[in-house]
């Protein structure tokens, strides 16, 4: 009885979620943004003169690294991951058999 409890419980936190069926999503992040992150952890560092070229060109890479890196997530979802090494070991199985005939 109480699987079935459970199954119901997880039914109803997924439908309640606001990322219901968008469990994850790539972060979106720019180069302004970093930019800002930077202002703001070295307030010393706030001078008013324009970003130069070459720092511009590391925050962009930066930004597409964090892109291409990065998940943000659904706190259910990421809770489901930690408890059961099980389900995240059959997601990553799954994702390197994507697109194989079997």
């Amino acid at each position: 009885m109480s699987d079935v409890l459970n199954e119901a419980y997880g039914i109803v936190q997924c439908k309640e979620c606001p990322w219901y069926k968008s469990c994850v999503a790539p972060m979106r992040f720019t180069a302004e943004d970093i930019r800002r992150q930077l202002e703001s952890s070295a307030p010393g560092m706030n001078t008013p003169s324009p970003v130069d070229l070459s720092m511009q060109s590391l925050l962009s890479s930066m930004a597409t690294a964090a892109q291409n890196s990065l998940l943000e997530g659904c706190p259910v979802f990421i809770d489901r991951l930690r408890a059961n090494p099980n389900l995240a070991q059959s997601i990553k199985e799954m994702m390197r058999n994507w697109g194989k005939e079997e």
